[in-house]
């Protein structure tokens, strides 16, 4: 599953712990990850994190302390993603611990690399490929639910990296998607959100049809654009919205 690839997707160096717990409760909290959703096993876990299993067992026992996860012992065991109380799930929301300035940097970096994305896949994608991101195209504007509109667009972009055929984009792309898929969950709860991507899905598809290059990167660009201050401006509603009301 394409999504879990994301949610699982290697982590950098720095506090390997406290990454794998941000990873996870950013997933949980958002919908990615499910409520009793049964989680990798702890070496599955390091295998796709990249880290070691002390590490992995240190992190689940943080996810647990919080309340995100629970562990159930017995032939059926391992552990589970909890249901999250909407009060916590408001006050550890990933939007709410970031700044203005992480996500107008982020944005400019998913724009650089959406922009050239679609640059490159202008000028390479075969018939094949256009005919794969229709469909792509035709599932997010489909997408009733933010959680279901966050992991269609995610593959919509996925698929434009392939389109492109480097595999140094395509893992930067998913690099950034574990970023930035967490946050947009907030944004697309927006009935008009998802209309604006689902129109600049099928002006970037038209793009590549047209092997259009410059004009598909600039469409990226400015859908990119808008859906950074469409975040930025989440945050600040975020942060003067009481969490009752939330609730």
């Amino acid at each position: 599953m394409i999504t879990h690839s994301v949610v699982y997707s290697q982590i950098g160096q720095a506090s390997r712990a406290e990454q794998v717990v941000e990873r996870l409760s950013n997933a949980i909290v958002c919908g990615l990850l499910e409520a009793e959703e049964q989680l990798p096993s702890e070496s599955e876990l390091a295998r796709l994190f990249g880290v070691s299993t002390v590490t992995v067992r240190e992190a689940l026992n943080t996810l647990r302390e919080r309340r995100f996860i629970d562990t159930r012992r017995g032939r059926n065991g391992g552990s589970f993603v909890c249901h999250v109380p909407a009060d916590l799930a408001f006050s550890s929301h990933p939007l709410r611990s970031v700044s203005t300035d992480y996500l107008a940097d982020l944005g400019e970096l998913q724009c650089a690399i959406t922009g050239r994305s679609v640059w490159l896949a202008s000028q390479r994608s075969t018939a094949q490929d256009c005919q794969r991101l229709a469909g792509l195209r035709d599932d997010f504007v489909s997408a009733g639910q933010a959680e279901a509109r966050v992991q269609a667009d995610m593959r919509y972009q996925l698929a434009l990296a392939a389109n492109a055929q480097s595999a140094r984009l395509a893992n930067m792309v998913l690099e950034i998607q574990a970023e930035w898929v967490p946050l947009a969950v907030a944004i697309y709860q927006d009935d008009a959100v998802h209309a604006e991507t689902a129109r600049a899905h099928s002006e970037i598809f038209e793009a590549l049809q047209a092997t259009d290059a410059r004009g598909g990167r600039a469409v990226a660009e400015s859908w990119i654009k808008s859906l950074t201050d469409h975040l930025i401006g989440c945050k600040h509603r975020m942060q003067t919205t009481p969490a009752k009301e939330r609730e």
